[in-house]
């Protein structure tokens, strides 16, 4: 009897079990089995996840994430920025002493697990009524209240397109349709002043958008039309067609030039037209030899080209381009041979625990003084808390980013001291990330978030922080220098080379092994790269 239990047993354990699961049942094992594992799993707390997108904006829009802050919680206000001016001295050591005192008090407090008849709600109040809240804002920078508000003077001008609509107006036109289709290709044309838009997607976007059916033939004619509109070169479909139209201009327009300068112009459009590739690449011997000209000829032709502008509106404001004014993050002041590190937080309002709040909770404090309060009272109380807690992180937040940003500009002016007293270029010294992480304690991302779009103004002018960060190269004689010198020698170089007869990366390369640096030649062709410098070929003048 039994036995035919344990078979009815087995036979429903086998049909009810997975497909392609094998179990086995051994006397004495049990068929589960519990384990347990360590893992090491870093997670960020969101306080920390915020100081880092706090660290990476730039001290320009520090001031709107501030505005978005102060919009978004209620209980984060905007407080006198008068004061006395404190010292920025050893801020790292006294952050850490005032953060080790203040982790407690960020206590997490679900509403719904506080239980009704338990909770002391006395505790809360006197953590928030507190006085003593996070400060952030170090006097050390350029910041004076006696300074007058100065407001940037901002020209008002026609943009490019306006200025292309408004010579449209002075046309002819026939009927309405004729005014669609001009605007349609006036709107197609970019910034630069070019047509980039094909004629087949003109015709498309007219059709489409405007319900206006038109013919290739009437696309050509109205851009030919667009083309005679000022400046000289726009609707062109690309550089060659630009110039020529620049070139054709100067001699249906201008007749005071003498015979010769005619003659350069004519040879230059004749060169434009027929020669482009040629005179792209300064083929100039065999630009010669195909035209039959001789190379004083050829260079009055090239300069009357160098006199177009290859971008026709350059000198008009676009209404999709924002003039961008480089704010410095940090201020080095250079005092009698010593240097002078200042933040520049000048656009980072103070900023303060809402006393309304403040004045909430006492409000509470006192009504529920000697009885037990209500459940909305508890949920207001909680709601009240996570607000201050978020305000107070994020003040904690701020003072942090200007902590670490402090922090790591000083051993930046520190490592490159003699750059910062003369401003050459060859003063430098080869710094990487590391480096500077080594000095301050932090951590390379760290270090590289806070070099990051983050400008310095110096006697020299302002410069971009990362700059500051080159590899080393070794010389002959073993001493290690920074890439940044050997760039600085390899523009003089290039700069002062006879034109006629450009330098090749060969040549530049034995030049430098002279002067000692120990230089390969694709590594003179991977820094003139960077450098923006063409090869030799493209550098070649008449």
């Amino acid at each position: 009897m039994l036995r035919c239990i344990s078979r009815k047993i087995k036979c429903i354990f086998e049909q009810d079990r997975p497909s392609g699961l094998r179990t086995s049942i051994t006397k004495g094992e049990p068929m589960l089995k519990q384990t347990q594992t360590q893992k090491m799993i870093q997670k960020l707390s969101p306080q920390q996840i915020q100081l880092m997108k706090l660290l990476q904006i730039p001290t320009a829009t520090l001031e709107q994430r501030i505005k978005e802050e102060l919009e978004a919680n209620p209980a984060l206000e905007e407080g006198d920025s008068g004061g006395e001016e404190e010292e920025m001295v050893d801020l790292a050591p006294a952050a850490d002493e005032e953060r080790e005192g203040s982790e407690d008090e960020y206590e997490d407090v679900e509403v719904e697990e506080v239980p009704e008849e338990e909770i002391n709600i006395e505790e809360y109040y006197e953590e928030y009524l507190e006085d003593d809240e996070p400060g952030y804002k170090f006097k050390a920078d350029n910041y004076n209240p006696d300074d007058e508000e100065k407001q940037v003077p901002l020209a008002v001008e026609n943009t490019f397109h306006e200025y292309l609509i408004q010579q449209l107006g002075m046309l002819e036109l026939e009927d309405e349709r004729d005014e669609i289709i001009a605007r349609q290709i006036i709107g197609s044309i970019d910034d630069d002043g070019y047509l980039r838009a094909s004629t087949e997607s003109i015709m498309d976007d007219l059709l489409f958008s405007q319900n206006v059916q038109v013919t290739p033939e009437e696309i050509e004619a109205w851009i030919e039309k667009i083309q005679q509109f000022d400046p000289p070169g726009t609707g062109a479909r690309n550089l060659q067609e630009c110039l020529r139209i620049q070139l054709e201009r100067k001699l249906e327009q201008e007749t005071r030039h003498d015979a010769e300068e005619r003659k350069a112009i004519e040879l230059a459009l004749r060169i434009i037209t027929d020669h482009f590739e040629e005179f792209s690449k300064k083929h100039y011997q065999k630009l010669q030899r195909q035209l039959g000209i001789s190379e004083a000829e050829l260079k009055d032709a090239i300069e009357q080209v160098l006199k177009l502008n290859p971008k026709p509106a350059s000198g008009y404001t676009s209404g999709t381009r924002h003039t961008h004014y480089v704010v410095p993050d940090f201020i080095i002041i250079n005092r009698d041979g010593e240097l002078e590190l200042q933040l520049n937080t000048r656009n980072a309002p103070d900023l303060r625990i809402s006393e309304q709040y403040k004045e909430m909770l006492r409000a509470y404090k006192e009504r529920t003084k000697g009885k037990r309060p209500s459940r909305k009272e508890k949920e207001a109380v909680m709601f009240i808390k996570q607000k201050i807690d978020s305000a107070k992180w994020f003040i904690d937040a701020i003072r942090q980013r200007q902590e670490t940003m402090y922090k790591t500009m000083y051993a930046i002016m520190q490592y490159q001291y003699d750059y910062f007293l003369t401003g050459d270029p060859r003063k430098l010294r080869p710094m990487i990330l590391k480096d500077i992480a080594d000095i301050t304690g932090l951590d390379i991302s760290t270090v590289s978030r806070v070099a990051n779009s983050k400008f310095v103004q110096t006697e020299f002018g302002t410069k971009r922080l990362k700059d500051f960060f080159s590899e080393s190269l070794q010389t002959q004689d073993g001493e290690e220098v920074s890439t940044l010198e050997v760039k600085k020698i390899l523009t003089e170089i290039i700069e002062n080379e006879d034109k006629r007869k450009p330098l090749s990366d060969e040549k530049l390369k034995n030049m430098l092994q002279e002067r000692g640096y120990n230089i390969a030649r694709r590594t003179v062709a991977k820094y003139r790269e960077q450098l923006g410098i063409p090869v030799a070929r493209l550098r070649k003048e008449l």
